[in-house]
């Protein structure tokens, strides 16, 4: 017998409600859900940004995030996560950001000014990963306050350090292509 191709549309969710991972039905406009489509605007954004040229090292990096991003919103998904199996994120996450943030961080010019968004095609799009990072770490603080259920605060830690890794990501790919960072200049009083 062959294998049944997964059906993307259910139908289930028309009225507003989605299920949980291995829990309720609940409201697509619950914290719990924002928190989890935050990440996945994330995870898209960071697409994106690998669909321009980047270089191998920079692309394994965000290839791997995504992939933990995935896990992430699994777990956010799911009321029981030690229970769903779900819990996948932790503190060995969070030193490989740091790992990768030092080493993308070496080679760059030290920063003695704020800078703006953008650049090349790759970094402009990595800027708006970390912004939309922030919007995922805001939901989850959200998240974390507003639970019944308990919410690892290693997921926020994760969270947090990776907009750092973006911001850098950003600078190294603008680098990558050439392009300066733009100095932000006080508007005249």
């Amino acid at each position: 017998m062959k294998d049944q191709p997964m059906k993307i549309y259910t139908r289930t969710g028309d009225l507003g409600e989605t299920a949980l991972l291995g829990g309720p039905r609940v409201g697509k406009d619950m914290v719990r859900i924002e928190a989890c489509g935050a990440v996945d605007e994330l995870n898209s954004a960071l697409g994106l940004a690998r669909a321009e040229p980047l270089s191998d090292q920079l692309d394994d990096i965000l290839r791997r995030i995504q992939n933990e991003l995935f896990e992430m919103g699994a777990e956010l998904a799911s009321p029981d996560p030690v229970r769903q199996g779900t819990r996948t994120i932790g503190p060995p996450h969070i030193q490989q950001l740091e790992c990768d943030i030092d080493r993308l961080l070496a080679p760059l010019e030290q920063l003695q000014h704020f800078i703006l968004p953008g650049g090349a095609r790759a970094g402009a799009a990595l800027h708006l990963a970390r912004a939309i990072c922030r919007r995922v770490e805001r939901r989850v603080v959200l998240l974390i306050r507003h639970s019944e259920e308990e919410i690892s605060l290693v997921l926020l830690a994760y969270i947090n350090r990776l907009s750092d890794l973006l911001f850098v990501a950003a600078r190294t790919a603008n680098a990558e292509a050439k392009r300066p960072d733009t100095l932000w200049e006080r508007s005249p009083a």
